[in-house]
C-alpha cells in the first residue's frame, strides 16, 4: 500500500474531493455543497486520505448531540480494493470515540453491496428502510446504526 496521510478536509481539498464524488455517485455533490459543508455547517466534519497531496478518499459526517450521521464515503477508483474504505471508517470511527460519542448512523442505498458489507464489517446494522429515499431512482436505503463505539 502506498504511503498516506489522513487529515480534516479543507476547501483546498475540495476539487479533488468533487472529482471523487462525480465518479462515484449518480447524484454527486456539487462543489459549492461541500464548500456550504466545510465553511457554514457548524456540526460537518469531513476526512480525506492523500496520497502524495492528492486526496483519494474521503468521508463526512454531521456531529448531532453524541450522535454522528455519516453523509458520504467514497475513493477514488483507481485506489478501490485496496483497503482505503475501511481506512477512512476506522478513523471516522476513532474521531467519533475519541470525542465521545453514542452512536453513528447512516443511510445507503439498498443496492450498494460493497458499502453495506463495509458498514457491517465495522459494527453497523440495518434497523429499518426508507422506501424512494434516493430521488434520483427512487432507490429505497438501509438505515444502519451503529451503537457499539
Amino acid at each position: 500500500m502506498e504511503q498516506y496521510t489522513i487529515e480534516t478536509m479543507t476547501v483546498n481539498d475540495i476539487d479533488d474531493v468533487v472529482e471523487i464524488e462525480a465518479l462515484s455517485f449518480t447524484t454527486p455533490w456539487s462543489k459549492n455543497a461541500f464548500n456550504l459543508e466545510l465553511t457554514n455547517n457548524k456540526n460537518a466534519l469531513y476526512r480525506v486520505i492523500k496520497v502524495h497531496d492528492k486526496v483519494i478518499a474521503y468521508g463526512g459526517m454531521w456531529i448531532l448531540f453524541d450522535e454522528a450521521h455519516i453523509t458520504n464515503i467514497a475513493v477514488h477508483p483507481e485506489y478501490r480494493g485496496a483497503g482505503f474504505g475501511n481506512i477512512i471508517m476506522k478513523d471516522m470511527i476513532e474521531v467519533c470515540k475519541g470525542a465521545k460519542m453514542s452512536a453513528m448512523t447512516l443511510e445507503v442505498r439498498v443496492s450498494n453491496t460493497p458499502a453495506i458489507n463495509l458498514y457491517k464489517k465495522f459494527g453497523f446494522v440495518s434497523v429499518a428502510t426508507r422506501k424512494g429515499y434516493y430521488q434520483d431512482t427512487g432507490e429505497d436505503a438501509l438505515i444502519m446504526w451503529n451503537y457499539e463505539l
